[in-house]
């Protein structure tokens, strides 16, 4: 039996919104005009603040670059992440980088973040999240210089999971690339490494987040840790570096400064994104570096998205039926962090740049499968 407002939404037969009404409803941002990101502007590109809405009614700040003197229709990018960071970070760095190399490419701050709207601030939602992408693609799809048939989305660190379900979910998007991801849904709900695996741990946080929701739901779990202990693990201490120096801090960036809420996260735990991943029919690359601690999620998503079955995964899918299009693709020498910027030989973003980001390899991915 289908249910009644999905069969409504299959015959045609929902009601027509007030358009008119729905426009008064959402958000005018006030966003920052000057220069403000992390990285210099490249002489490449041009760049622009934009606006669009998603289906929550929810209004969304992003940067749009392109490259300059280009013409006709062209290939777009969305690009998201990492997790608790803004469009002010790495996710703008791989969007300009992507408009240097032909593509128009959108960096934006996901709904409750940065310089979008969405009240309490720095919270966090399966659905909602995926949405901001696919609402991405809505907004790219409409411009006058993309072409609507050949759009691809990047997600980096915690929205590398999110890009993977929102491609699961929306063929619109012709190909994706995960740099250096997180499954959110899998670390809230396991621990790291799955050392918390068990109904057990998982029963004490509910427990913990139900108690928290009655003494004060607006409170913040803190960004990265600071100052920074000496026993600390090597990737705290390399997040550290990145959000807490010069080399990545951000005033809007919850990870710079006071983290995300405390409940912010609480669905995330209780659900899991990549369910339907191995159902992914368009070209995806998975990318991660050698020596990042995250690696796991990366390389348990690829072979889960290839096989239909991985460790860290209960469910077992049939395998992919479009495996020649999934690629792995592991970063000699590079921590998770070195794939926010290409890392740097010294701290706080000083002495030489490694340069470990493949931006040509990227631009040679979605220009193969942007045709």
């Amino acid at each position: 039996m289908i249910p009644v407002l999905l069969l409504g939404i299959l015959t045609g037969c929902t009601q027509k919104s007030d358009n008119n009404q729905d426009k008064k409803n959402m958000t005018t941002l006030n966003l920052t005009q000057e220069w403000d990101k992390v990285f210099p502007l490249s002489e490449k590109v041009n760049h622009r603040k934009v606006t669009f809405e998603t289906q929550y009614g929810l209004t969304l700040a992003a940067d749009l670059y392109t490259p300059k003197d280009a013409e006709g229709k062209l290939p777009a990018i969305a690009v998201s992440g990492p997790f608790g960071a803004t469009k002010e970070q790495s996710s703008g760095l791989y969007a300009m980088q992507m408009a240097e190399r032909g593509f128009v490419a959108l960096a934006f701050d996901p709904s409750y973040t940065g310089e979008s709207s969405g009240e309490p601030r720095r919270t966090a939602s399966p659905d909602i999240n995926t949405e901001d992408f696919m609402a991405a693609v809505d907004y790219l799809s409409k411009q006058d210089n993309v072409d609507a048939e050949r759009i691809g989305i990047i997600g980096i660190c915690g929205w590398g999971g999110i890009a993977l379900n929102a491609t699961a979910a929306d063929t619109r998007i012709k190909a994706t690339v995960v740099s250096t991801m997180y499954d959110m849904t899998r670390v809230s709900g396991n621990g790291y490494f799955d050392s918390e695996d068990k109904e057990e741990s998982r029963h004490a946080a509910r427990e913990a987040l139900a108690k928290q929701r009655l003494a004060d739901p607006m409170a913040m779990a803190g960004g990265v840790v600071d100052p920074l202990p000496d026993d600390a693990p090597q990737f705290v201490k390399d997040y550290f570096d990145y959000y807490k120096t010069p080399r990545g801090y951000h005033k809007r960036s919850g990870n710079s400064n006071d983290g995300w809420r405390v409940i912010g996260t609480q669905a995330f735990a209780n659900s899991r994104f990549l369910y339907y991943i191995n159902e992914i029919r368009s070209a995806v690359l998975v990318m991660h570096g050698e020596k990042a601690h995250s690696r796991y999620f990366g390389e348990a998503a690829y072979k889960y998205m290839v096989e239909g079955k991985a460790e860290g995964y209960n469910t077992v899918g049939k395998p992919n039926p479009n495996p020649e299009n999934k690629e792995l693709l592991i970063i000699p020498g590079a921590t998770h962090c070195d794939l926010y910027d290409g890392g740097y030989t010294e701290l706080t973003g000083k002495g030489e740049p490694k340069n470990l980001i493949p931006w040509d390899k990227l631009a040679e991915f979605f220009t193969q499968h942007l045709k």
